[in-house]
Order: C-alpha cells, then sequence, then structure tokens
C-alpha cells in the first residue's frame, strides 16, 4: 500500500473511495493522472477483478502510461486484463466483435478524414451538385455534429428544421449527400470515426443482450477528461454505468475547449443531476506551475460564470513575473519571441524541448519558423502532416485496407491502377456507375464482370483481373503469416516498392525512405506480440487507424522546440510557455464574440495556454498584423487586462532588438485604450505589405547555390516551370519548400534542384 503515501489528502480520499457515482475535478497540474492510475489499482489490490474495469480516455499515449504505471503497481499480466483505451479504440473492439448484428463485416474499415472527404466529393459529383457549394470539409462537419446527436440520415431527413436550414444556407439537397454517404459507407463496409460512437449507441440501444453483457462486465467505468466528452460519448457511457452505478469521471470544466468538435460541458457540470448519491473530490494543488502562473490563470478564469468553483493553489516558488511583449509588426513578433529563446538557452541552459509557442489559428506559425530557422534553432510543428497521411504511405495501406476488406471502396479507388496498370479513368467511372446502378460494391463489379457485361470495357478485364487475382492471394494469406511478411509481401509484389525505388529524384528517394520506415515500424509492431502469439496485418491495421497525432512522438523530434495550436497543446507542459497573437479578433477569436458561452469558452482556451507552462509564461501581441492580404492594426487582448497586473511585467519592445527594461501596465491600458488611434510607425512606407514580405532581389539568372535563397523569392525549375519560395530549411539553406501553380508546394533538396533566381 506504500503508493498511497505518495498522494496528498484529497488525492488519497478520491483513490480511496472506490464505489458509487464520482466527480473528481481536476485543476490543472494537480496530479489528475496519477489519481486515476492508483484508483484503478486500489481497486484491483482491494479485490476488484480488472476484467471488470472500463477506464476511457481520449487519446492511446495516456491510455498506455496509465496502464504501464498500473503494471508498476500491480504487475504486468493483471494490468492486460483491464479494458483501456480510448473511446473510438474500445469501442471499435466491441462493434468487430458484435459487427453482424449490424450488418457489417468485423473486418470493417475504418475511414479516416480524407477518406470521408473523398466519398463526400465523389458523391457530390454523382449528384451533379455544386462543388463550390456542398464543399466536401463543410458537408463533412455537418454529417458529423448530426451523428454526434445521434441523427441518422433518415433522422435528418425527416427533420424539417434541420431541412429548412439547409435551404435558407443554400444547400437544399445536403440530406441527400448524407443519405448516400451512409448508404455507401454501408455498401463499402465501412465505418467512419463518428461511426465507432453512433454505431455503438445503436447496438445497445437496439440489442438488450448486448447492453446487459456490457453493463455487467464493466461493473467500474472510468471516464477522463469527462468535459471534453459529446452527447454520443456520455449517452454510451451512461447505458454501461447504468446496472451499478460505479462511475467515476475525472476532468476540469475550466479546461473544457472542443465545442467545436462536439465537447459539451454540461455533460460535467450536470453529473450531480444524473446521479443524486455522488461524491466529488476537488484537486486543487497545483504541482506544474509557480505561483505567479497559477495565481495569473486564476484571476482570469474567475471571469467565467458557468464553472464548478474551487481554488487552485501551489507550494511551489512564486517565481518569475508573466512577461507581456509588444512588437510592431507579426513578423517582428516572430523575431523577438526567437531572439527570447535564444537568449533563455543560453543563460539557463535550456534544451530545446523546455519551449513551446503556442497559437490560436496554424496561420500564425509562419512568422515563428521562418525567425527560428534564420537562429538555426530546431523546431517540429505539432499536429502538421501526419506519417501516416502521407500518400505513399496511404498507398500501401490502401493494399492492406483491400487485402482485409475487398468492399473498401476509397482504398480500391486509391490503388486500382497504382502503381500504373492500364486502368485509366474511364474504365474506373464506368465501374462505379455500374456498381451504383446494381446497388453492388465496386469490388463485385470487377471480380465478376460476366455479371456486368456493360460495365467493364473488353480491353480492361485482363489488367482488371490480374489485380483482383493479386489481391485474392493477399487474402489468403492474411490470417496465416505474420504482419511484418504479410506487409512486405504486399510492398514488393504490388509493384509499390519498385515504383519508388525507380524514382530517384529526392522526393522519391524520401518516399522509399518513408515506406521502409512503415516496413520497420510493422516488424517492430510484430515483435512486441506476447511469445507463442502472431501478430497479424489485420491487427496493426486497427491500431494505425486509431492513432492521433498525439500518439506519435519521433525520436528526432524530441529536442526541438515545439510550435502548435492551443488545442494541441492541451494535457501538455513546457518549462517556458511564449502565448502569442494576443489581440482581440484574434485571441479571442471574431467568431467567438457572439455570446457569452462562446466568449466564456475562448477564455477557458487562454486558462489552459497560460497553464501549460510550469517556469516562464511570457504573452505577445502584434500592434499590426499581416492578415487577409492587408495589414490590420491590432488591440491587445482583453484576457491580458483581465490578469491581475500584480503579476505582469511589460517588456519595452519598440524595436525588434530592444529586450530589456519593464514597464507599468497603467502604460500598458492607456495604449490598449488609444487603441489604433495612435500611430503605429513614424515612417509609414513600412506598412507596405511588399516592403514587409518580399526582400530585395539579385540579378537575373542567379543560382540558388551562388546566393542564399530567401522566402519570397521567384524562381524557376526545369520540370516545375515557375514558383515561389514559401519556406527554407538549415542554415545556410539546403532545402527549399517552393509553390508552384501547377504541382503545388514542393520540397526540393538545393544541391540537386538547381533553381534559377528570377527577377
Amino acid at each position: 500500500m506504500d503508493y498511497l503515501k505518495s498522494l496528498n489528502p484529497e488525492q488519497k480520499a478520491a483513490v480511496i473511495n472506490t464505489e458509487g457515482a464520482t466527480m473528481v475535478i481536476a485543476g490543472a497540474g494537480s496530479g489528475k493522472t496519477r489519481v486515476l492510475t492508483y484508483r484503478i489499482a486500489h481497486m484491483i489490490k482491494n479485490g476488484v477483478d480488472p476484467f471488470n474495469i472500463l477506464a476511457l480516455t481520449f487519446t492511446n499515449k495516456a491510455a498506455k502510461e496509465m496502464k504501464d504505471r498500473i503494471a508498476q503497481i500491480i504487475g504486468g499480466s493483471e494490468a492486460k486484463n483491464i479494458s483501456m483505451g480510448t473511446f473510438h479504440s474500445v469501442f471499435s473492439r466491441i462493434l468487430r466483435h458484435h459487427a453482424d448484428k449490424l450488418g457489417y463485416p468485423s473486418n470493417f474499415t475504418i475511414y479516416d478524414t480524407q477518406d470521408s472527404r473523398s466519398l463526400i466529393k465523389a458523391i457530390v459529383k454523382e449528384l451533379r451538385l455544386d462543388d463550390k457549394t456542398y464543399k466536401p470539409n463543410l458537408i463533412l462537419s455537418r454529417i458529423s455534429s448530426a451523428k454526434n446527436n445521434l441523427i441518422s440520415a433518415a433522422a435528418y431527413e425527416a427533420n424539417t428544421d434541420v431541412v429548412t436550414e439547409d435551404r435558407m444556407s443554400g444547400k437544399p439537397r445536403l440530406f441527400e449527400v448524407y443519405r448516400a454517404y451512409e448508404k455507401r459507407c454501408f455498401m463499402a463496409g465501412a465505418m467512419d470515426f463518428d461511426d465507432l460512437l453512433f454505431k455503438t449507441n445503436i447496438l445497445l440501444r437496439d440489442h438488450a443482450d448486448v447492453l446487459h453483457y456490457y453493463q455487467h462486465k464493466f461493473k467500474y467505468v472510468l471516464v477522463d477528461e469527462y468535459q471534453d466528452t459529446n452527447y454520443s460519448q456520455y449517452l454510451i457511457v451512461k447505458k454501461l454505468a447504468a446496472a451499478y452505478t460505479n462511475i467515476c469521471v475525472v476532468g476540469d470544466d475550466a479546461q473544457s475547449i472542443y465545442s467545436f468538435r462536439g465537447a459539451n460541458i454540461e455533460n460535467i457540470l450536470n453529473f450531480k443531476n444524473d446521479y443524486k448519491d455522488h461524491k466529488v473530490f476537488k484537486l486543487e494543488q497545483n504541482y506544474r506551475s509557480t505561483q505567479t502562473i497559477v495565481n495569473a490563470a486564476n484571476s482570469v478564469i474567475a471571469k467565467n460564470k458557468d464553472q464548478i468553483q474551487k481554488t487552485v493553489w501551489t507550494d511551489n516558488t512564486e517565481g518569475n513575473k508573466i512577461k507581456v511583449l509588444r512588437s510592431l509588426t507579426d513578423n517582428e513578433e516572430g523575431k523577438a519571441i526567437s531572439n527570447m529563446i535564444f537568449e533563455a538557452k543560453n543563460h539557463d541552459g535550456a534544451a530545446n524541448s523546455d519551449f513551446a509557442i503556442l497559437y490560436r489559428t496554424n496561420a500564425q506559425s509562419r512568422s515563428f519558423e521562418e525567425s527560428l530557422r534564420k537562429l538555426n534553432l530546431p523546431y517540429k510543428i505539432y499536429g502538421g502532416l501526419s506519417f501516416y497521411q502521407r500518400k505513399e504511405i496511404k498507398d500501401l495501406l490502401a493494399y492492406f485496407r483491400l487485402t482485409a476488406n475487398p468492399t473498401d471502396e476509397e482504398a480500391l479507388k486509391r490503388v486500382i491502377n497504382y502503381p500504373k496498370r492500364g486502368i485509366g479513368k474511364t474504365t474506373i467511372e464506368k465501374i462505379i456507375i455500374t456498381a451504383s446502378q446494381h446497388g453492388v460494391s465496386l469490388w463485385e463489379v470487377i471480380s465478376e464482370p460476366q455479371k456486368y457485361p456493360s460495365g467493364i470495357p473488353s480491353g480492361a478485364k485482363t489488367k482488371l483481373n490480374a489485380f483482383v487475382t493479386s489481391i485474392n492471394s493477399y487474402a489468403v494469406q492474411l490470417e496465416k503469416i505474420d504482419a511484418y511478411s504479410m506487409a512486405e509481401t504486399i510492398a514488393k509484389s504490388s509493384g509499390i516498392l519498385k515504383d519508388l525505388y525507380d524514382d530517384k529524384s529526392p522526393e522519391g528517394v524520401s518516399r522509399h525512405e518513408n515506406i521502409q520506415a512503415l516496413l520497420s515500424g510493422i516488424k517492430e509492431f510484430t515483435e512486441t506480440i506476447s511469445e507463442g502469439e502472431t501478430a497479424f496485418l489485420s491487427d496493426f491495421m486497427v491500431d494505425v487507424a486509431l492513432l492521433t497525432d498525439a500518439d506519435q512522438d519521433k525520436e528526432e523530434d524530441k529536442d526541438k522546440i515545439t510550435l502548435m495550436t492551443i488545442h494541441a497543446s492541451k494535457g501538455l507542459e513546457f518549462p517556458y510557455v511564449y502565448i502569442v497573437g494576443l489581440e482581440e479578433n484574434l485571441f479571442p477569436s471574431q467568431l467567438a464574440l457572439n455570446s457569452r458561452s462562446e466568449l466564456e469558452e475562448e477564455r477557458r482556451l487562454f486558462y489552459v495556454a497560460l497553464t501549460r507552462a510550469e517556469k516562464q509564461a511570457t504573452l505577445s501581441y502584434a500592434s499590426s498584423r499581416f492578415r487577409w492580404g492587408n495589414i490590420v492594426t491590432s488591440e491587445p487582448s482583453r484576457f491580458i487586462e483581465e490578469i491581475d497586473p500584480n503579476h505582469l511585467e511589460m517588456l519595452n519592445q519598440p524595436r525588434m532588438n530592444s529586450m530589456g527594461g519593464g514597464r507599468s501596465m497603467n502604460q500598458f491600458n492607456m495604449e490598449r485604450k488609444l487603441g489604433s488611434k495612435k500611430p503605429l510607425f513614424s515612417d509609414r512606407r513600412r506598412l507596405t505589405p511588399v516592403d514587409e514580405a518580399k526582400p530585395k532581389k539579385p540579378a537575373k539568372g542567379t543560382t540558388a547555390q551562388q546566393l542564399d535563397l530567401k522566402v519570397g523569392y521567384n524562381v524557376v525549375h526545369e520540370r516545375f516551370g515557375k514558383g515561389k519560395v514559401v519556406g527554407l530549411e538549415g542554415t545556410p539553406p539546403t532545402k527549399a519548400t517552393v509553390f508552384f501553380p501547377k504541382a503545388g508546394n514542393k520540397q526540393l533538396l538545393l544541391k540537386f534542384a538547381k533553381l534559377e533566381i528570377l527577377d
């Protein structure tokens, strides 16, 4: 029982009171994960069968960390028996076990956002709708919102208010797209991420035997980050816990920031109404941050009306005041923050990984990336293009998916002519039309062409037959050989490895290396399975389909400065945090100023940002910012003003290199009240976007190797034609990202690219 000695009184009380409905309100940095972990370990130590415990998290990484900690206390074999994971991973396993009850195959495919978007785009085209009005992202968001509120396509179409709303917004046939999307997913044996929760609700609603089984299997239900649950998740948890009411939810209403994903703060605020005999434990001691940071965060969040009252405090040192930095422009903001990081690294001996730059929107990263590169400071953008979203990776994964589930429409369309096998666009369109006319899958049309003689041109039948034969040959081996052997077989025999190997361009070499990295990852996955068991490719695909950005830390990114949105930073902590772009209409967002509830969520978002800092927090704003193609004047965010001024130190920043000297908050408040009336520059030429964005050009015909390339230069490439440099890496630059109007963004190694700089 030694593990209890490391807990404070409030934490211990939350751990040992294991029966009944319990809500643990955990302030920022209060040891929430430790309490949840120790509570589970304590239950098992006191006779609860781990098979009867369900613990739900929001990332696989969090689940793994908790399971590892529990294993240290009770032993690895017992820890393995706990049903622990993300909502999507746990319920996808349940759905696979009972898929037949819903008319799905047990090996159903899980569509990611890109798959869903592609399918919606195809449906919009088939329905002959205007793709500028029926934009895939917008439609997918609408469908996602409907599913999170348990509204099926039929219910959506029958809801006159919803249909009227669509008509008023100029999209009267959106219900048709939803109906077709639902049907096509079903035909393809596929579920999207929202379906994993939506279909679980249907399973538990329509099959009393299944509900009864899991209610008595999961006698104890624990939910992490309860403030982030949506209506669909809320209902599942409530149903599963109904038999024993041994439910423990852990969270912090002050950190509810995901309403745009459907998260409902009312779930945690109304817990007391759902479970009358509940117990509440408040974890209010912050172990992460200095007193200054904790008190400053408290002074801001106190402005919110809808919250559970608590007083977060800390025994940590008082620490430095929170620095407030004013820059003239967003470009100078990037330079100033980068210089501050450079100085802090040298003065404090800090590692790159100790620093995080947090912003409201991804578009703000540009000025910081440029400035960090110039100082040779390595950085990573958290939430950028995932490894598993790269084209070559998705191509090979599509072969894997098709092998496990031949009816997977999106996977089939992706690889039916890759590597090229002479199956043209016209043939593919005919196959799609034929499948739609007969209400069958694309796979059925190409695997049994004699049934659909008009569906396939005679010249393509031999090629399609060869493709079908190869996929069938993989399927025969799928459950006979391990994941790595199966993956290697497909990568080689499909021709993907050869196709990438033959491409000797820098991009081709990089793509080939990525495929090798994927195969290495599958080999590692295969070797981690318990002795005597075999890891099949289908097992690996289940894991990959449910990965999130938070689960994909790469070794080479360990010691880099982190750039990320505040939404992505939740759950993380850094010694030095820079919250940038703190301006009205940017943060808080102009889109969030229509109601008190929206503004309060923005304030919670700022609270989350500030409480990521352990040692030093810096708030930054610019007097003018380049937005929507124009220079706009800005005034400081109201959130800075809401902080007790005793916790703030203003930095003089009239020019980029002036780092020293504090000034009073009275001066800051005067600036804020003056707003845009105060002249920003003595030299108005500096407001011209061209002067800010474009460096002086060298003589025409200069090559990138003869002179340092700069962002903004117009260049020409022998293959892609004219383009503009939008990013550089290395000092001096060794790699450039160039936007070409006909080819899009291309990453080029300057050693090989032979770019010529134009006027």
